[in-house]
């Protein structure tokens, strides 16, 4: 068994994302009037912490390639599609965000989603992984965890009583770990990033109690930017608030993950597309 983890984009990713926070746009130490239930701001944007819990149901489209290493070393893997030849099937994940909004403008965000497929499947095709030959006819159990952390500073330079846009620098660290285990071998290929995003986001409210917002965040290493490696990252998300009041609401929209990777080795693509609901709470 091998052990490997493919450490794309790391000292870019670093370097890029403390810039950002250099760069961006520091809150003042008067600080701006906060919003309190007196405002004429929507009910939804009364509050300093905001956390919000619910679920996300996304169709999967994953494929991963690892090729040998060490003494297997020049041994080429499969494209191997995890519902094709695993016989993944989609599921629904658990979501967790927190959002700290000292002034209007400023706020830092958290997000986690813990991503986790176990399946089993008789091979229908040969496939190489980690310079390993799983057989044709043989029972295949794999397991793909992805854990998707985020965090994140939002400056809001657009503020109305009913609609705002800002820039979004986010730091986002995937953490993915293949398993494939047959009657003859046991594999397992890992893929950790840090990767900085730079993004947008716009608010507005159709009434006081509804709101809809889109942000997309993103980033994109090209080729040659690190030798043998190249790398991608886009976030979306396009969902609806319905505030039952200052402090409570409930959310629906539209996730995107796509994640990729490529190295002299191995390759992965992720994306995960799907409906998510979720209950909001504010203080």
């Amino acid at each position: 068994m091998q052990t490997r983890a493919l450490r794309f984009l790391y000292a870019p990713a670093v370097l890029a994302f403390a810039a950002s926070l250099l760069l961006a746009t520091p809150v003042r130490a008067q600080f701006q009037r906060r919003a309190t239930a007196t405002d004429d701001a929507a009910p939804g944007e009364i509050y300093h912490v905001e956390g919000a819990i619910g679920f996300w149901s996304p169709g999967a489209d994953i494929l991963v390639t690892s090729g040998g290493s060490g003494v297997l070393t020049g041994i080429a893997g499969t494209t191997i599609d995890a519902k094709a030849d695993l016989g993944l099937v989609d599921q629904r994940f658990p979501e967790f965000h927190v959002e700290f909004r000292p002034v209007r403008k400023h706020k830092l965000r958290f997000q986690y989603i813990p991503i986790s497929y176990e399946q089993s499947s008789t091979l229908r095709r040969e496939i190489v992984f980690n310079g390993q030959r799983y057989q044709v006819g043989l029972p295949t159990a794999s397991t793909l965890d992805w854990k998707a952390y985020r965090f994140g500073y939002e400056y809001d330079f657009i503020t109305t009583e009913r609609a705002y846009g800002g820039v979004i620098l986010d730091f986002k660290y995937t953490d993915v770990t293949v398993n494939l285990k047959s009657p003859l071998v046991t594999e397992f290929a890992e893929a950790r990033a840090p990767i900085p995003a730079l993004g947008g986001v716009v608010r507005f409210y159709v009434v006081p109690a509804i709101s809809i917002t889109g942000e997309v965040t993103g980033f994109k290493l090209p080729e040659g930017a690190i030798k043998d490696s190249s790398g991608h990252y886009v976030d979306v998300d396009i969902y609806g608030t319905l505030n039952f009041t200052k402090s409570v609401g409930f959310q629906a929209g539209f996730r995107s993950f796509d994640v990729g990777y490529l190295t002299r080795t191995d390759a992965g693509s992720f994306v995960l597309k799907g409906l998510f609901l979720g209950v909001v709470a504010r203080y």
